[in-house]
Order: structure tokens, then C-alpha cells, then sequence
């Protein structure tokens, strides 16, 4: 076994090279090290997984014809020992294919010979790069779930992570926030992440439905009124944006108010005061503002329906919160989460899904989105008659027999609700992963690229899935095709 020599500076990303042939190695080596980075050699496969079983590394750069061990049996131990490390196969231009390959079974990237230095150097970057946002995406999670605000924040797909990652740049600014999506993808409980994550956490959150309040009330609503400022104004009004002073005002489908309302409220944020109606005096405000909707804003701007000058105002910082259909990896961590949640509640004691009502859902629309699946798995724990919900239960649009005809997977089962949380969740979750990985391969033709793409999930990851669930792509497709 070899080692790297001295590093030129410090640099905390160590990087091991496999490669049978010394010139290569050396090379690398020297090309790496003179960038920082703690770089270890092996001459063969076998050495360097004796090395990455007994060391963390941040990348593996492996030859992909070895003999003995060759860098697709690397790659696929290393899925298993650290499979968040990023793999980078090395390959001579006439076997490119295979390495494309490979990274269908997740190597990271390839790099054909002969490389440059620079090819080399950037390869390298990304790879980190990659994995440090894997690491602080889930290190966000992390620290969004430690806060009873975000118990309902349920999700680990890139994009959920995305998204975490931007609550927890945005929370500690006061900038304005304009978070968009389609109904029921939790804009409101982003809203209360990005409030209870700020310095304002400990002053009020108001939230206002501005689709809720007819137009004639809202302004009042908003900006407070005056005795006798109009009729019926027999008492005077607090409004919720005063409420609201010091801490979050969250106004949601904002789309729906008026003209009129929309000029009062960018007065509000230019100017930092408040006048309620049949006042004359302005107040001073201090509040954070949170808007949401579901529509097109810059559209509504081109018709005229909605001030240009208010949504600059608005849109400084946008988020967006994607469809459930494009989050399907998260469908087993919801469905779990709801089940347990509503079990409690009701207090029935449902040990889990049949795998055909699993299979249902995970093929389901969604056209209301985390809301909607919300409602169905309640619905299903009220009505279901014993203590395993069946795809009768969740009363959904019927779906094509043949596409679950063969889905003889173990049911998605939660174990008595007296036991610890952590069996809980183990054995419920593989369960219900073992059916959701399953029938995305079937809709993908049994191809792990297709498959990972279509729900949300990056390519070692759900093929690290699959290794965890012991599903094996090449035994389950032959099964199909001998029945």
C-alpha cells in the first residue's frame, strides 16, 4: 500500500487513487496534492477497500480495468461501506461505455484517458462539492427537525433538501420572502420554519388567508380601523399587521387582494408605517413579510391585476415548493408519518398498509398534493374495519389491476404502538420502500437510472436503497419474464 507525499497547504478533503498502474498513480498524486488535498494511493482493489473499511475518505478515484478486483467491484463495496462518497472511474476511450454504465449503478462521474491536469482538478471539486451539500442538506433536516415548529416537515429527497437548505439561509435575514407552489405543498408551515429559525422567533406569527376574508373586510382586517371610520365600525380595530409588530405577518395567496389594498401594503413596506382606516396619523411598524400563492404573479402583473412596483417588493427572496409528483421518493416517509400521526390521534390501533393500497398511492396524482395524502390516510384510519388499512379504505379513482397483479411484497406493517419508536419506524419504513422501489423499477422497464429520476431520488441513492432492501434488479426481472 502506498501513501500521499507532502501537500503544498492544508486541506481537510482526503482523496484515495486506485490504480494498477504507477504512472497514474504517481501522477494524480502529485496533480491532487498540489491542490491540498491529503491524497492516499493503492495498487490494487482489494487494498483500498481494506483502506476505506478502516478511513473516511471524501473521494475514490478508481481504475476501471484492474486485475483482481477491477473498479466495478470497487464501486459496488464501496456503495456499501460509505455509499455517500462519491466514486470517479478512470477508463480508456474504448471503454467509455462501460463507465457509463457504471454510473448508472453510482459512480459519480468518469474521466477518460488521457486526462488533464485541469480535468483532473475540476472532477475532483464537484465530487466534493456533491457531497458536502448531501452533508449539510441532511444537517439541515437535522437541525429544522430539533424545533417542534418543523414536527410536520417530512421529506429527504434533493429537492426537500434544497429546500431546508434555503429556510435556514433565508430565516436569520429579514429580507421578504415570496414562497410558491401548487395548494397543499405546505407553504404555510415554510413560512413557520423560516419564523421560528429568525431572531423575530419569539415575537408573534400572523397568519392571514387572504382568500378567507371577503374584500370589503380584508383592508380592515389588515390595517386596522377607527371607531366610526365606516358603517358598522362601532368599536376600533387592531389590525393584523400591527398584531403582528416585531415578530412575522404571513399573508397567503396574496394574489387575492385588491388594488387598493395591494398600494396601502407598499406603503407599509417602503415606509415602515401603518394607517389605519379613518386615521390620519401613521403608526410605525416593524415586521417581517412572508407572502405565498399559487398563481402567477408576473402574470397577473401583465393583465394589470397585480401592482408591478408591489411584486419587486415582494419577490426578494423566492422559494419554490414542488408538487408532491415530483418528490415521490419522500411518499414512504409521509405515509408514515401520517399513519402514526392519526393512529394516535383517533386513537385506533392500525398496524400498517396492505401492499396493495401501497401500491395505489405510490400511483396516485396527488392532485392537492402533501395535503391531500394528508386527508386520505385519515380518512382510511377512521374507516378501515381492522387493523390493516386496504386499498377499499382509501376510497381513491380506480388504477389498473395488472400493474399490482404481481406486488406479493411484504405489507407495509407498523409494529404495536406500544413499541419504541425506532422499531417502529425501521420496520415500517422498509416495508413500505421495499413495494415503492419495486414498482418504480417495473414503470422503468427494471432501469435504476429511469427509476431514480422519475421519484426525485439521485442515483446512489436509491440504488443504495435497493441494496438495503436486498432487492435485486437482475433476479426480480428475470422472475417477470419467466412468469
Amino acid at each position: 500500500m502506498e501513501t500521499g507525499g507532502i501537500e503544498k497547504r492544508q486541506n481537510r478533503h482526503k482523496l484515495i487513487i486506485v490504480d494498477d498502474e504507477a504512472v497514474i498513480r504517481e501522477g494524480m498524486r502529485r496533480i491532487l496534492s498540489a491542490e491540498g488535498y491529503h491524497v492516499e494511493t493503492s495498487a490494487s482493489g482489494r487494498t483500498a477497500i481494506e483502506k476505506i473499511q478502516e478511513q473516511d475518505f471524501d473521494v475514490v478515484i478508481t481504475d476501471l480495468k484492474m486485475p483482481g478486483m477491477d473498479g466495478i467491484e470497487v464501486l459496488k463495496t464501496i456503495k456499501i461501506l460509505q455509499p455517500e462518497v462519491p466514486v470517479i472511474l478512470i477508463t480508456a476511450y474504448s471503454t467509455v461505455s462501460s463507465a457509463v454504465e457504471a454510473m448508472k449503478n453510482g459512480a459519480f462521474d468518469y474521466i477518460a484517458k488521457p486526462f488533464s491536469p485541469d480535468l483532473i482538478i475540476d472532477k475532483v471539486k464537484k465530487a466534493i462539492d456533491y457531497k458536502t451539500l448531501m452533508i449539510d442538506s441532511f444537517s439541515d433536516k437535522q437541525e429544522l427537525s430539533s424545533d417542534n415548529g418543523f414536527n410536520d416537515f417530512v421529506g429527504e429527497s434533493i429537492k426537500m433538501r434544497k429546500i431546508y437548505h434555503r429556510i435556514l439561509q433565508v430565516a436569520p435575514t429579514d429580507s421578504t420572502v415570496l414562497i410558491t407552489g401548487e395548494s397543499g405543498t405546505g407553504k404555510e408551515l415554510a413560512a413557520r420554519a423560516i419564523h421560528k429559525s429568525s431572531l423575530r422567533h419569539g415575537h408573534p406569527f400572523v397568519a392571514v388567508d387572504c382568500t378567507s376574508l371577503p374584500e370589503t373586510l380584508l383592508e380592515s382586517e389588515l390595517f386596522g380601523h377607527v371607531k366610526g371610520s365606516f358603517t358598522g365600525a362601532i368599536h376600533s380595530k387592531t389590525g393584523l399587521i400591527k398584531v403582528a409588530d416585531g415578530g412575522t405577518l404571513f399573508l397567503d395567496e396574496i394574489s387575492n387582494i385588491s388594488l387598493p389594498a395591494q398600494a396601502k401594503l407598499l406603503r407599509v413596506l417602503q415606509e415602515r408605517v401603518l394607517t389605519p382606516i379613518g386615521e390620519t396619523r401613521p403608526v410605525p411598524i416593524d415586521i417581517r413579510l412572508i407572502v405565498a400563492t399559487n398563481v402567477n404573479l408576473r402574470a397577473m402583473v401583465t393583465k394589470g391585476a397585480f401592482r408591478e412596483d408591489l411584486f419587486f417588493r415582494i419577490n426578494v427572496i423566492p422559494v419554490h415548493l414542488p408538487p408532491l409528483r415530483e418528490r415521490k421518493g419522500d411518499l414512504p416517509l409521509l405515509i408514515l408519518h401520517f399513519l402514526r400521526k392519526y393512529s394516535e390521534e383517533i386513537g385506533k390501533e392500525v398496524r400498517g398498509l396492505a401492499p396493495d393500497a401501497v401500491a395505489v398511492l405510490e400511483a396516485y396524482a396527488f392532485s392537492g398534493n402533501v395535503r391531500e395524502l394528508e386527508n386520505i390516510i385519515e380518512r382510511a384510519v377512521v374507516l378501515c374495519e381492522d387493523d390493516m388499512i386496504q386499498r377499499n379504505d382509501l376510497e381513491l379513482r380506480p388504477v389498473e389491476e395488472e400493474r399490482y397483479q404481481d406486488l406479493n411484497s411484504i405489507p407495509f406493517s407498523l409494529e404495536e404502538l406500544k413499541e419504541t419508536k425506532k422499531q417502529l419506524r425501521v420496520s415500517a419504513v422498509e416495508a413500505i420502500e421495499k413495494v415503492f422501489a419495486i414498482n418504480a423499477l417495473k414503470r422503468n422497464d427494471w432501469n435504476v437510472s429511469q427509476a431514480a429520476e422519475e421519484t426525485g431520488m439521485l442515483r446512489p441513492n436509491f440504488h443504495a436503497l435497493l441494496k438495503k432492501l436486498g432487492i435485486s434488479v437482475k433476479e426480480h426481472k428475470n422472475e417477470e419474464q419467466i412468469i
